[in-house]
């Protein structure tokens, strides 16, 4: 009897070990991560290096539209700050509360 029972929980054992196995081996495909042969080299999914490509290009393009909207943005904060701005706004508020009168 307790070699039955031991036999069946050695078995539960393994299939629970088998299935991390693929479930990390689908985790790791799934975000990218490379993978590794029985020595341990890393195994790169085939069509990673055009999506490298992609990830680069698309990685200075965003770049590239930052420091565009930082230049605007600091165009903009050097307007308001500006003291004829509030001047301007200041009179253009004085002209709408006499054209509310």
């Amino acid at each position: 009897m307790p070699f039955e029972m031991t036999s069946e929980v050695i078995a539960i054992v393994g299939l629970a070990g088998v299935a991390g196995w693929v479930l990390t081996t689908w985790m790791r495909i799934k975000h990218g991560y490379p993978l590794e042969n029985s020595w341990g080299k890393a195994i790169y999914p085939k069509g990673s290096e055009e999506r490298v490509k992609l990830l680069t290009q698309e990685n200075a393009q965003l770049r590239a539209e930052l420091g565009s909207i930082k230049d605007r943005l600091g165009n903009v904060e050097r307007i308001v700050t500006d003291s004829g701005y509030a001047l301007n706004h200041e009179i253009e508020g004085l002209r709408e509360s006499k054209e509310i009168n």
